[in-house]
């Protein structure tokens, strides 16, 4: 019944135009698995069903019919306030993201507040096989480990990765470019010292040149270090 419901109530949710949108955002997915219902949307209703004990049903129910339903349990899994819950739940669904955005789209809140217990998890996420928990690994990375708490050690890890998954690759320079916002002179010797794969860091520099973080001066330099 709470399938059933939650189903229902994402149909009377749906946008035919965003769905047309975003099923060509995510070309490896089947656009009969999109049901079209915007972000905002899809918060609010996480939100809501966080609070309701039912909500752990639909948690359990892997893997989901929808696209919509697998963006839904990322968004409720980032609600979740419990730490040891929220890895747990974390550790279940990363088997089942099979897409960017799906991936992207969470970034649980309480792991801001626990920063240190969640480093050993990253490290384990970061040693899997599969393309979407790697790009989540090094997206927490990017997440919660570029300021106060940023150390020499995590660009390293994530320099060490060699894939050739394209999400993979993505989210590195979109890593390293961000580090290179945050953390310039830490970070600036992987690109003078060519230590990315060719594509990586040239993406690196491209995504680099985007930022309005980045200095006109410090652009001009990364530029000459395209290879």
């Amino acid at each position: 019944m709470t399938m059933r419901k939650i189903e229902d109530e994402l149909f009377k949710l749906r946008d035919e135009k965003y769905r047309a949108f975003q099923s060509r955002l995510i070309p490896n997915i089947s656009p009969d698995t999109v049901i079209g219902v915007r972000t905002p949307e899809l918060r609010r209703y996480a939100r809501q069903l966080v609070k309701q004990e039912e909500v752990q049903d639909f948690l359990d129910e892997l893997p989901h019919r929808y696209y919509d339903e697998n963006q839904l349990h990322a968004l409720i899994i980032s609600e979740i306030r419990d730490f040891d819950r929220c890895i747990a739940e974390t550790f279940r669904f990363l088997p089942y993201v099979d897409n960017w955005a799906t991936c992207d789209q969470m970034s649980p809140k309480i792991f801001k507040r626990h920063r240190k217990e969640l480093l050993p998890y990253i490290r384990t996420w970061l040693s899997s096989d599969e393309t979407y928990t790697i790009r989540f690994a090094v997206g927490m990375l990017m997440t919660h480990f570029l300021e106060e708490d940023f150390d020499g050690i995590y660009p390293e890890m994530v320099a060490a990765i060699r894939s050739d998954e394209y999400y993979v690759n993505m989210m590195i320079a979109w890593y390293f470019a961000t580090a290179l916002a945050k953390q310039y002179d830490a970070v600036l010797p992987y690109i003078e010292n060519r230590r990315l794969a060719a594509w990586t860091h040239n993406k690196t520099i491209q995504k680099a040149m985007e930022s309005y973080r980045i200095s006109d001066e410090q652009k001009a330099y990364l530029r000459k270090e395209k290879i």
